[in-house]
């Protein structure tokens, strides 16, 4: 059995600030704010990150990395140097560990023009003081981070553009220096981790196929490529979206165009304990990117004003509002 996992605390950016919403059990609709930060002036926020308590958010800029309190004190900062004048191409991304006592920062300092290569840096959370310091053979655009439910590991998938994507997992025990693997592959996305953490799932980075992998040695289990779904792979292919919707059942999308130049895209869900299909889930979404399941068979969507909404295939006591549009598809940066 999977243990319940700790409340979610999610974050959205609107208007200058950092919103922040707990994803707790039996909460489904429309997700009301729990907590907002505002960044220090002149601060333009990239990626986001809320402790658990809600009492501080860590956040990154193209320039460096911030922690601050609730009301807005400053904890610690951490510039990247040399300061970067380049305003594209580059997305430092951060995270809390499990336990809350690491911040994990990847910064993409080739594309920034820095003079070195990416690195990922492990900051002491109270503090700021950097434990540790990865320097990486990437020319990243951008990562995203991904909490291992059971031994607090972190992977990184970092995305190269038209070059590929580089998944890293970092560990980090009480008393012990951070421990740093790199897989053997430069053409595969990481999507998303089971709940149990027991494996993952990624899609090649040509989008011919999803693949789900043990933890941690990523081992593949099984492989799907675009005519496991019954899509001819000339003029279709797998998103870099979807995920786990439970312990069982992950979301594949498949896209394409039509011959009139419509775009479209579909969700299939597979049983990743027998890696057959188990049919299409619809969802009312305006993009692929905008379904994110949470695990618990439950998923978000975006909502009226930027609130995220969600959603569970259980009956639920009351019906959530319709979503509207995206405006703001949280698109990989591939």
């Amino acid at each position: 059995m999977i243990p319940q996992p700790p409340p979610k605390v999610i974050t959205r950016h609107r208007d200058g600030r950092i919103h922040a919403y707990v994803v707790g059990a039996g909460v489904y609709g429309t997700l009301e704010q729990a907590a907002v930060f505002r960044p220090r002036d002149g601060d333009e926020v990239v990626a986001s990150v809320v402790r658990q308590d809600l009492e501080r958010v860590v956040y990154t800029t193209l320039n460096g990395v911030v922690c601050l309190t609730r009301a807005g004190d400053l904890v610690w900062a951490s510039d990247f140097e040399p300061h970067s004048d380049v305003r594209h191409g580059h997305r430092p991304g951060c995270a809390l560990s499990l336990d809350g006592r690491t911040v994990w920062v990847y910064r993409p300092d080739a594309m920034a023009g820095r003079g070195g290569g990416d690195q990922w840096v492990v900051h002491d959370a109270d503090s700021g003081v950097v434990i540790a310091r990865r320097e990486l053979e990437t020319v990243g655009h951008g990562a995203f981070h991904h909490l291992h439910p059971g031994d607090g590991s972190i992977y990184l998938d970092i995305g190269e553009g038209q070059d590929g994507s580089v998944i890293l997992r970092g560990t980090v025990g009480a008393d012990s220096e951070p421990e740093f693997v790199t897989y053997p592959w430069s053409d595969r996305c990481l999507i998303d981790l089971a709940p149990s953490g027991q494996q993952f799932m990624t899609v090649d980075h040509g989008q011919a196929d999803v693949a789900f992998h043990d933890h941690p040695d990523g081992g593949v289990l099984f492989t799907l490529p675009v005519e496991a779904f019954g899509y001819d792979p000339q003029d279709s292919f797998v998103e870099w979206s979807g995920g786990y919707l439970t312990e069982d059942t992950a979301i594949v999308t498949l896209g394409g165009e039509s011959q009139d130049e419509q775009e479209w895209f579909r969700y299939h869900l597979v049983d990743v304990r027998t890696g057959t299909l188990s049919g299409e889930f619809t969802v009312e979404v305006s993009n692929p990117y905008e379904l994110v399941p949470l695990g618990d068979g439950s998923w978000l969507t975006s909502g009226a004003g930027g609130d995220p909404v969600r959603w569970s295939r259980a009956p639920q006591p009351f019906a959530p509002p319709r979503p509207a549009e995206s405006t703001s598809p949280c698109e990989r940066q591939k």
